[in-house]
């Protein structure tokens, strides 16, 4: 099994392997002609390339960071905002309908939590490497991630529900529901009927 297949895996995996450096290198120089785009088909290009998928009427703001890329999909019709981080060493599975504000970073990377278990450490031909592992995130539709929200590996935030500005996201959050803090925890369930500040004009527009 690769380095690769091992962290898509959720495996301890070598993260200084020539492949993935490689395709992490390939990704930074792609951010970077993304970034410095204002041309918003060449910017989609430039993501149909780079992501493992990304749904109709999707659009990513200027300073998106990516680990690899192929790991992350997005839905339809998602916005992300300005200054997004996805350290993608396992999947991030964005649903449709998604809104994420600027400053978000998810972070599936895992490292040992005892320190001598976390240093770098050198081969028989010399060479330099780390361990570590990976969870993956998923996100559900029609989901809203607020400003600056941190989401640890390993979560799944459910559908419909609204995280929080500044929120670190350490567990699952279930759906329909308005969590927030540090760590963040549910506040309250949705009331689409309470809640709701547009029935009017739906019914207007309806």
């Amino acid at each position: 099994m690769s380095e690769l297949e091992k962290m898509a895996a959720g495996q301890f995996y070598d993260s200084e392997t020539p492949e993935l450096v490689q395709a992490r290198v390939r990704v930074r120089e792609a951010m970077l002609r993304f970034n410095a785009c204002a041309d918003s088909q060449e910017r989609m290009a430039i993501l149909r390339d780079v992501l493992g998928s990304i749904g109709q009427d999707s659009y990513v703001e200027t300073g998106l960071r990516l680990d690899y890329g192929f790991h992350v999909h997005i839905g339809r019709r998602c916005y992300l905002n300005f200054n997004v981080v996805m350290l993608d060493c396992a999947p991030i599975m964005i649903g449709d309908d998604v809104l994420i504000g600027p400053n978000v970073g998810m972070y599936p990377p895992v490292h040992p939590l005892v320190a001598a278990e976390r240093v770098a450490r050198y081969d028989n031909a010399g060479r330099l490497y780390k361990i570590q592992y990976a969870k993956g995130i998923r996100i559900e539709d029609q989901v809203w991630i607020g400003g600056g929200v941190t989401i640890n590996g390993g979560v799944t935030i459910g559908r419909g529900s609204v995280i929080g500005s500044g929120s670190v996201v350490t567990k699952d959050v279930p759906p329909g529901v308005f969590a927030a803090g540090n760590p963040c925890r549910v506040i309250r369930p949705i009331d689409p009927e309470k809640d709701s500040l547009l029935q009017a004009y739906f019914r207007q527009e309806g």
